[in-house]
C-alpha cells in the first residue's frame, strides 16, 4: 500500500505541473508565416487566432484568391508550431515517458 501512496501522490503532483503548463501554453504564442512573411498569423498555445498581419502589397482587388491561400498556410504553419511546443513541453513534463497512442492531452 505504501508504494500506491507515492504513485497515487506522484500523479497530483503531475496534474499539479499539468495545469500550471496549460496556463502558460495559453500565453505562449507562436507566429506562422506564408508568402515569405507577407501574411504572419499569431495562435496562442490553444490555436486559438489573436493576430493577423498582412502586407499592403496583397490588397489588392485581383489578388484576393492569393491572400485566401497564403492566410491559410500562415495559419498552418502556426498550427505546426503551437503543437510542436507543445509535445516538447508536454515530454519535459512527463520526464520522456511515452503515453498511450491516441492519448491527446492538448
Amino acid at each position: 500500500m505504501k508504494n500506491f501512496a507515492q504513485m497515487m501522490k506522484q500523479a497530483q503532483e503531475l496534474q499539479g505541473r499539468m495545469a500550471e503548463m496549460q496556463a502558460e501554453m495559453e500565453r505562449t504564442t507562436c507566429e506562422g508565416r506564408a508568402g515569405g512573411g507577407l501574411v504572419v498569423v499569431t495562435l496562442n498555445g490553444k490555436g486559438e487566432m489573436s493576430g493577423i498581419k498582412v502586407d499592403a502589397s496583397l490588397l489588392k482587388p485581383d489578388e484576393g484568391e492569393i491572400l485566401e491561400d497564403l492566410i491559410v498556410a500562415a495559419h498552418a504553419d502556426a498550427k505546426a508550431k503551437v503543437e510542436a511546443t507543445m509535445k516538447e513541453k508536454m515530454q519535459a513534463l512527463t520526464g520522456g515517458l511515452p503515453l498511450p497512442p491516441g492519448l491527446k492531452l492538448f
